[in-house]
């Protein structure tokens, strides 16, 4: 399940360590609100004894704004997307989400708007071609990596292997990258994320296809990387 927040920002400008920044906290405190518990396993242990975080977030993603060198702008026309394979997760989220007026992000507020639902396309051909919004994260042997780079596509296989078997779900995994954007850098919980926008065609069983859609591409997706168009 995933969702569309329509949101405005209250200023111009965000700071581009709170693009990705705030991520993590939103989504933890729109969690805690509905159930501590989750939160909590989520926070401290991951999923049913799994150490993965099935729930995705993207950053803020604004239109009509007025471009301005080396700033993040922002404007009344914005969007934060939400998602998440598990239903429990999900429901939490959109409930939350229900009972709020704003989102506080960094050093900007965001008025919500509306709150929409969004449908799941037909993966039922078992495959998909995945466009991201914000940089997908794939490390190895320490190291970002970018889509162009060896290693790249084994990693990436490697994670959706592993999110597959943590959802019970069939892990026969295929995948291709088509196109990617510039290597983009950004400062996250004074850690540094090093990743790149991509779009890749993948084949999978059509259930986690769907979970993809939800939950992203790549690690961190619940500090807003990897979000899926």
């Amino acid at each position: 399940m995933r969702f569309r927040v329509d949101v405005a920002a209250d200023k111009d400008v965000l700071d581009w360590d709170d693009v990705h920044g705030p991520a993590r906290g939103v989504v933890y405190h729109l969690l805690r609100s509905q159930d501590p518990e989750l939160a909590t396993m989520l926070h401290d242990s991951g999923w049913q004894g799994h150490p993965l975080r099935p729930v995705a977030i993207s950053p803020p993603l604004f239109r009509k704004t007025k471009p301005r060198k080396g700033l993040y702008t922002t404007s009344s026309e914005g969007e934060v997307w939400l998602g998440s394979p598990i239903p429990r997760i999900a429901g939490c989220l959109l409930a939350a989400l229900a009972g709020v007026e704003k989102l506080r992000w960094g050093g900007v507020t965001l008025s919500i708007k509306g709150v929409r639902m969004v449908k799941t396309p037909d993966h039922s051909s078992g495959e998909a071609v995945f466009s991201s919004v914000s940089p997908v994260l794939v490390r190895h042997e320490g190291r970002y990596l970018m889509p162009d780079e060896p290693h790249f596509v084994e990693r990436i296989v490697h994670n959706i292997r592993h999110k597959a078997d943590m959802l019970g779900l069939p892990s026969d995994v295929q995948a291709e990258v088509l196109d990617a954007g510039p290597r983009r850098l950004f400062n996250v919980q004074k850690e540094k994320r090093v990743g790149a926008t991509v779009k890749m065609r993948i084949a999978a069983a059509p259930a986690l296809l769907d979970a993809l859609y939800d939950w992203g591409l790549g690690v961190c997706s619940i500090q807003g990387f990897g979000w899926i168009r």
